[in-house]
């Protein structure tokens, strides 16, 4: 997120892009068959962009990540991402530019999000600084977060419905994962985050119910006793899926984080598919030039 507020971006690098169709109709054999770098800004003429590339495109070393055209290069210091795609409909454009992300430290926790260990949520740096360059507008420097997510099942199969927040404080941050399992139990997880990595559980206040997304996604997040969270900016709207800026209180202190909410009860409807397809190409060759 920008310093004053008014702009944001995203970018998941996936191998087994977990939301695309594409993956889904192929039965989730390869996941290096179904690669891509997604890419989101937020604010004034913001785009959205999520290309589901084949094997070809794919390539990896100890320090980067390349998926065709884009890709992502760890320093030892930052995390430089070059991105160079293009958006879907409504706004068909080029979205080129470089993302520079610096952690204030790197932290050493792993989050085993069920029981089996099939699952796991690692936050690297919930901490970070982030300078923007993607062109005329979209140049500016802010606060960022950096994280891993790893699964060997579908998403869709193990939870029926998440909730994650992160929420910068003036002793770091807090994050916030909730998520009800397709067997019933509950995943309930509430950290603390210093500027120098140390990582301490604290206690999580109320589960509070807020308006729901656009697309009447039901949303919760973690908030001090009376406080109403509420939506301070859209930024992602799907029929299964909300990311949003939202204002809650914690600990005394009221903050503005990313929210996201996932109705994976929604996304694992078969109607779903076509529907995310027109939003996601599919492009299964690339040849690199070296």
């Amino acid at each position: 997120m920008s310093d004053d507020g008014t702009q944001a971006v995203s970018v998941i690098a996936f191998i087994g892009s977990v939301f695309s169709p594409w993956y889904r109709w192929s039965g989730r054999r390869n996941p290096a068959n179904h690669c891509c770098i997604n890419v989101a800004t937020y604010g004034r003429g913001g785009r959205f962009t999520m290309t589901d590339r084949g094997a070809p495109a794919l390539r990896t070393t100890r320090d980067s990540f390349t998926v065709g055209p884009s890709s992502l290069h760890w320093t030892g210091e930052k995390l430089l991402i070059d991105i160079d795609e293009v958006s879907s409909l409504p706004l068909v454009s080029r979205v080129r530019g470089r993302i520079a992300l610096t952690p204030s430290a790197i932290t050493d926790r792993e989050l085993l999000l069920d029981p089996k260990g099939t699952h796991v949520w690692r936050p690297f740096a919930p901490v970070s600084s982030i300078e923007v360059d993607l062109g005329e507008g979209w140049q500016w420097t802010g606060h960022g977060y950096f994280d891993a997510n790893f699964g060997t099942r579908a998403l869709e199969d193990d939870f029926r419905f998440w909730t994650w927040g992160r929420f910068p404080l003036k002793t770091g941050a807090a994050c916030f994962y909730d998520a009800i399992r397709r067997d019933g139990s509950t995943l309930e997880a509430a950290l603390h985050f210093s500027p120098d990595g140390r990582v301490t559980g604290i206690a999580p206040p109320p589960l509070t119910r807020f308006r729901r997304s656009l697309w009447q996604v039901r949303r919760e997040t973690r908030a001090d006793p009376g406080f109403a969270p509420h939506q301070v900016k859209a930024m992602l709207d799907a029929p299964f899926y909300s990311r949003s800026v939202v204002r809650t209180r914690i600990d005394g202190e009221t903050t503005e984080g990313v929210h996201e909410a996932l109705d994976l009860d929604r996304f694992a409807s078969p109607l779903l598919k076509p529907m995310l397809a027109l939003r996601v190409p599919r492009r299964r060759n690339w040849r690199f030039d070296d």
